[in-house]
Formats: C-alpha cells, sequence, structure tokens
C-alpha cells in the first residue's frame, strides 16, 4: 500500500490504475504487454506512463532496501529507538535518509574521534552550550600527557563541534539549497595542455563558468570529460562568505568567549568537510540530469531511426565502398538472403570504373534487382555518381544508407553464426543492403550505443544508458510487430516475453519443422510456457496463416470476441478484414464486458481495418549536391539537400555528403524560441539547409534550416 501511496502522490494516477499496473509488473507482465492488451486494468495508460511507474516503483524499491539495511546496522549498535526507527521509515527519499543516519554511521578514525578518546567531548558541549566565560581556565582542566596545552584542547573540542556541525540536516540542506540556486561551475585548461593537438576540440571550456544549474546537459558532459582526459580543471563555487554567516546565525546565540571558537569551527567545518562533500553532491545531482537528458535524446534519436522508412521486400544490390580495397557487391533476396557477393574496383588506384559498371549491370539485370543501396563511408560520393550514369534495362532506385555500427556487427558473434563462411566485409554489405529493406529488423543486431545517433554515450551512466535503449528498442520491435518466419534470433529476443533462450528456440523449430502456421503452433516450441505465450502472441505475425487474426494485432484471447462479433453478423472473420463499411456496422458497446472494455475492442476494429499494419513511412529517395564533394566546396549562402543523421538538444547534426557533418544550432532551426529540437526536425528527414559559416581548420560547419524548402 506505501508503494502505491508513494507512486500515485508522484505521478497524480487514479491508484486503481497504479495498483493494477504494480499487480501485473509483479506478475511479469511487460510493458508493452501492459499497454497494449490490459487497458481496461491500467485505466488506458501508455507505454511512457506505465514506464514512469516502473522506475518510481525501482525507486521505491532501493528505498526500502536501504531502509533495512540502516535499521539492521542501528539496531547491530544498540542505538535504534522507537523515535529513530519511525524517522528512518519515514524518509521519502534516499538524502534525506543518508543524512538521518550520517551522525550513526561507524566512522574511520578521525579527528573528532581521537579528541572523544582525549575526553575532549564535555569542553566541547560546554563551548557549544555558548555560558562558558573563562574558557582558557575551564579548558585547562583538560589538558593531559596526549593533550598538553589549553590550544590543543580547544582545537580537539573544535574537531569534536565540527563533526556535530556536519551532521546538522538544517545545514547540510541550507547549503545544499545555495548550491543549488547560487552555484557556479567553471573550467581551466591546464597550462601545459594548451596546445595540445586533443585538447582543441574543448577549446570552448578553456575558460568558462556558468550557473550549476542552468548548464546545458551536454556541455556539462563536455567539461567533464575534458576533466578526465586531463585538460582542465572543473571547480564548484558558491559566495562562501554569505554562506558561512548563514551557519553563523543558526548556531551562534552569544557573544562571549565561546563565540570565537564556534566561528573558527564553522570555518573549518564549511571548508574541510561541507563544502566538499557537498559541492561534489551537487555535481553529481548535475551529472545525473545531464545522464538522463543525454540518455533522453539518445532514446528519441534511436526510437526514430528504428522506426526509419523501410523499403521491404525488394530485392536490393548492396555496396560497400572502398577506394583501394574495393567495393564489396552483394546481391540479396526480397527475404534479405545473401545470393551472391564480390569485390569491383571502380575507383583509384585500379580505377576499373568501366569493369564496375558492366558487372553492376550484369548483376542487377541476373538477379532482378529493385533497388541499390550504397554505404555512406569512404568513397560513398564517387560510388554513388558511377551507379547513377548506368543505363538500367528496369527502373532502379539509388539509396545511400548510413553505415553506422556496420563494422560492430560484421565482427560480431551475430553476424558470424549468420553468415560463418564469410569475412567481415562481405557481412558489412550485407547489413547494409538489409537495413534498406528493414532498419528495425538489422538496427536490433547491434549494440545501439554503435549506431551513432547520441552524444556523450560513454560519458553517461552505462547501466542507466542500456536500460532506456533496451526499453526504447523493445517498443519499437513490439509497436511494429514481428513475423515469426522470417525474424532473426535478435529481433525475436526484443518481442514481449520472449527473450535471447526462447528466440533462439523459436529458430531451432522453424529450421527443423518449416514455417508456423498458426499462432496456436507456438506453443509447441520447447521452454514457451503459457505466460510467455501470453506476453508474445500478439507481437508475433503469421502472413498467409490459417487464422487470418494471426497477421493481425488482434490477441488469441480476443478470438473468441471476434468470433462472436462474426457470428452475430451471419459472416465469417475472414469477410471483416479490410472491409470497412462491414466493421462500421458494429455496434461495439453491445460487447463490453467486465474486462473488455471499449478501449480493446476499438483497437481489434482498427487491427480488422488493417490488419498488421506497418505505420513506418516507405523510403525515399535521396540525393545529395553532385557538385559538393569535400568541405572545401562549400560556401557560405549554399542551399543544400541534407539528411538529419543526430539530433541533441542544442540542435542537430546534418549528413550533406561530405565526411564531415554540418551543425544546424537550435538558434538556427526556427525564427521563434525551440523547446524540442524533435518538433521541428526528425532522424533521417530529408530537409535543404543553408551554409552560414565553415571552418576548414577544426572542420566545422554551422547551418540554418531553410524553411521554405524543407522535404
Amino acid at each position: 500500500m506505501q508503494l502505491i501511496q508513494y507512486i500515485t502522490q508522484q505521478t497524480q494516477f487514479l491508484e486503481k490504475s497504479v495498483a493494477n499496473t504494480i499487480s501485473l509488473l509483479n506478475e511479469d507482465a511487460t510493458v508493452p504487454f501492459i499497454s497494449r492488451y490490459r487497458k481496461e486494468m491500467t485505466g488506458n495508460l501508455d507505454e511512457v506512463q506505465i514506464g514512469e511507474i516502473v522506475n518510481l516503483k525501482e525507486l521505491f524499491e532501493t528505498l526500502e532496501k536501504r531502509k533495512k539495511t540502516i535499521l539492521k546496522a542501528l539496531e547491530e549498535q544498540n542505538i535504534l529507538t522507537d523515535e529513530l526507527s519511525q524517522k528512518v521509515k519515514n524518509c521519502r527519499n534516499l538524502t534525506s535518509l543518508e543524512d538521518l543516519y550520517l551522525p550513526f554511521k561507524k566512522k574511520r578514525k578521525t579527528k573528532a574521534e581521537t579528541a572523544r578518546l582525549h575526553g575532549l567531548e564535555p569542553l566541547a558541549r560546554m563551548i557549544m552550550s555558548q555560558r562558558v566565560n573563562n574558557l582558557i581556565h575551564t579548558s585547562s582542566k583538560y589538558t593531559s600527557n596526549e593533550v598538553e596545552t589549553t590550544e590543543k584542547a580547544l582545537e580537539g573540542a573544535r574537531f569534536i563541534i565540527a563533526e556535530w556541525i556536519n551532521e546538522r540536516t538544517d545545514i547540510r540542506n541550507m547549503i545544499r539549497y545555495q548550491l543549488e540556486r547560487f552555484g557556479r561551475i567553471s573550467s581551466k585548461i591546464i597550462k601545459t595542455k594548451k596546445d595540445d593537438e586533443k585538447a582543441q576540440k574543448f577549446k570552448d571550456y578553456f575558460d568558462w563558468e556558468e550557473s550549476l544549474n542552468k548548464i546545458q546537459s551536454h556541455r556539462l558532459l563536455a567539461i567533464l570529460r575534458a576533466e578526465k582526459e586531463g585538460f582542465v580543471r572543473v571547480k564548484i563555487d558558491i559566495d562562501k562568505e554569505r554562506v558561512i554567516q548563514k551557519m553563523e546565525e543558526r548556531i551562534i546565540r552569544s557573544q562571549n568567549e565561546c563565540v570565537l571558537q564556534i566561528k573558527l569551527t564553522i570555518q573549518d567545518t564549511f571548508k574541510r568537510l561541507l563544502f566538499p562533500s557537498l559541492s561534489s553532491e551537487a555535481l553529481s545531482i548535475a551529472k545525473v540530469k545531464a545522464d538522463e537528458a543525454a540518455i533522453k535524446v539518445f532514446s528519441k534519436n534511436l526510437k526514430q531511426l528504428l522506426l526509419g522508412a523501410p523499403l521491404g521486400e525488394k530485392r536490393i544490390l548492396a555496396i560497400d565502398p572502398g577506394f583501394r580495397s574495393g567495393c564489396k557487391v552483394v546481391c540479396l533476396n526480397k527475404q534479405g538472403e545473401l545470393e551472391h557477393n564480390e569485390t569491383i574496383f571502380p575507383h583509384a588506384p585500379q580505377n576499373q570504373a568501366r569493369e564496375a559498371v558492366k558487372k553492376i549491370s550484369s548483376l542487377a539485370e541476373s538477379y532482378k534487382i529493385e533497388a541499390i543501396a550504397i554505404g555512406n563511408g569512404t568513397a560513398s560520393r564517387e560510388t554513388e555518381q558511377l551507379v547513377q550514369k548506368i543505363q538500367f534495362k528496369n527502373k532502379i532506385d539509388v539509396f545511400v544508407v548510413s553505415e553506422a555500427g556496420a563494422s560492430i556487427y560484421s565482427a560480431s558473434k551475430i553476424a558470424r553464426d549468420e553468415f560463418p563462411n564469410y569475412d567481415v566485409t562481405v557481412r558489412g554489405s550485407v547489413s547494409i543492403g538489409r537495413r534498406l529493406q528493414d532498419p528495425l529488423a538489422e538496427l536490433v543486431k547491434i549494440d545501439a550505443k554503435s549506431i551513432g545517433v547520441g552524444q556523450y554515450q560513454h560519458d553517461v551512466d552505462q547501466t542507466k544508458l542500456k536500460k532506456s535503449l533496451d526499453t526504447t528498442v523493445e517498443s519499437c520491435v513490439n509497436t511494429i510487430g514481428v513475423n515469426i518466419n522470417t525474424a532473426s534470433k535478435s529481433l525475436l529476443s526484443y518481442v514481449s516475453g520472449i527473450g535471447p533462450k526462447l528466440a533462439e528456440n523459436i529458430v531451432s523449430y522453424r529450421n527443423e519443422n518449416g514455417s508456423f502456421t498458426s499462432r496456436n503452433e507456438i506453443k509447441k516450441v520447447p521452454r514457451l510456457g503459457g505466460k510467455a505465450y501470453e506476453q508474445a502472441a500478439g507481437f508475433l505475425r503469421i502472413k498467409n496463416g490459417k487464422n487470418p487474426l494471426d497477421d493481425s494485432g488482434v490477441h488469441p484471447e480476443s478470438y473468441p470476441l471476434v468470433d462472436k462479433i462474426a457470428k452475430d453478423n451471419n459472416k465469417k472473420v475472414a469477410e471483416f478484414i479490410g472491409n470497412s463499411a462491414l466493421i462500421q456496422k458494429i455496434n461495439l458497446k453491445k460487447y463490453i464486458t467486465e474486462t473488455i472494455g471499449l478501449p480493446t475492442l476499438e483497437d481489434i476494429v482498427k487491427e480488422l481495418e488493417k490488419p498488421g499494419l506497418d505505420p513506418r513511412e516507405k523510403a525515399k529517395v535521396f540525393s545529395f549536391d553532385k557538385n559538393i564533394k569535400t568541405i572545401s566546396d562549400l560556401r557560405v549562402g549554399q542551399l543544400l539537400p541534407g539528411i538529419v543523421n543526430n539530433i541533441t538538444n542544442f540542435g542537430c547534426f546534418v549528413d550533406i555528403g561530405i565526411k564531415e557533418s554540418g551543425l544546424i544550432h537550435v538558434s538556427n532551426l526556427s525564427d521563434t524560441y525551440v523547446k524540442d529540437v524533435n518538433a521541428l526536425v526528425n532522424l533521417q528527414q530529408q530537409i535543404i539547409v543553408k551554409v552560414l559559416e565553415v571552418d576548414i581548420v577544426r572542420k566545422r560547419i554551422q547551418l540554418a534550416l531553410n524553411k521554405k524548402t524543407k522535404t
């Protein structure tokens, strides 16, 4: 019940929706399954909202686990009282919990602990009472062989007082507030590194300062990377005098001799204990926020890339271009299976362009090629221009495809298992061709971090990044649905309820028994039990199966309902498929029950209208400006076609057909304030850009979105 209250307070979701969602999660239901097939239970919560519940549930469980650890530690020390126990149980976040535990933590041997062992704690208490007038006389009573002078006694007492001040929650929270509101972060170049060539990419941060709570995530991550690589020193600062004054106002209550000792202690506590600890904490909090922002952008980009426009089941000739090593050519059938491979050498130093043209023409005719995919790496433009000149007998569209991560895939175990008898160059070419057929099906085989659509992905929390990217991939795969008879193990493993082992079992069963003819047959896969079937069945498609609903998003648990609807209308289920006129006559309210509501019925109707509909757009042909081959060909004012290849919080990067991508800063995306870059541009979108600035030395290109000619 505490968990439900915690989540409802944070989200304002209905208590019933939260309770039911948690119940489903505890039964190992996946987020895609819950959002798609349990709408009545959740109150129609979407994937994002359910994901929020998942995250808050994990936070709560982490907090509760830490509480148990602390309570156990306090009990072992025999200092756990009912009041302290209640305080621990009432903590609502980890920071306040750790502050509460701080005074009771087992400490290493500190200056304060040494002073206690020397019997100076009573003196410290007297000073803190601020009622002692003759402090020298009083402190002389606490001298000993270990504490030789009154000054040593006072110093020891100050160490103990410093520990007390350091443990005061109100003072820690006041300093946290000051850091949050007024803290500043600065970076300075390390003088010996100023002329280091590698340091130049961080030149903007050689002498930088700004408010810690306003710094953009990309800037903070860049500064921290520069510090990690040893080029700059990073410092957090606040108005120390102001903070010390506020500490004095909270602690000092008199004007006697004790005040001087307390003031000295406050300064020491702030400098030695509080500020180092809390400034590091503030920087860590800022880093967490920067990580979250960067991961969010990365996940958005990944989603757009995975849901990129597929060309579909077409026969593809794919080329991985190169100069000296030649261009690796493969021919793929409609299912993406490799039918032929070889290498051509159209460029320098061999310059066998005529032979290459002849070979490509011959392959296109022999394998009935419908489209050509060219990787966008080295020699891409030269290869594209060569192919564009070929007079094919039939119309063949030419596409330039991103190679990002193709080399990672080609050297991976997945690629070796798929093509054990071919080398990495052939596998890379196959990946390029398959990306054109279906980006989602191919890109799921690659570590998402290697796809090249994020910034600072190696600098953020890797556990959080992996979790977010895995969730994104899972969401995309289940949004589209998967053809169980053609999907790879990698693709199947992201289907709700499946995972790597069951995916392997599905492929093995398919290889041994042939294609699945019905969803019911999926139950025969070894180790695929009832729970896995329930979670997965609605997302697995069977083309041309016995039951037309098997190629739709209608879950098998709803088949009897669809049969009843068909029977009530004296029709067969197949007669409803794609028949809008017939579907519109269905009185949905007639079929509402305690477990099936309007949301599920409306989903069923959508699937009957367009079963297995792929929501993605189809791939469009695109050509770069033929006159632009290197950064030296750029001129300010030029209008050029480009493809958005990365999106950040500060703008987007655009491929204009050369090695260097250009940046459209957020200020050059629109004449008005831009809150979300994704609202204006999408990954892989074809746009027209205007060249604003070209820095050949630093290889930087500044662009603007040409609004009138946006495609």
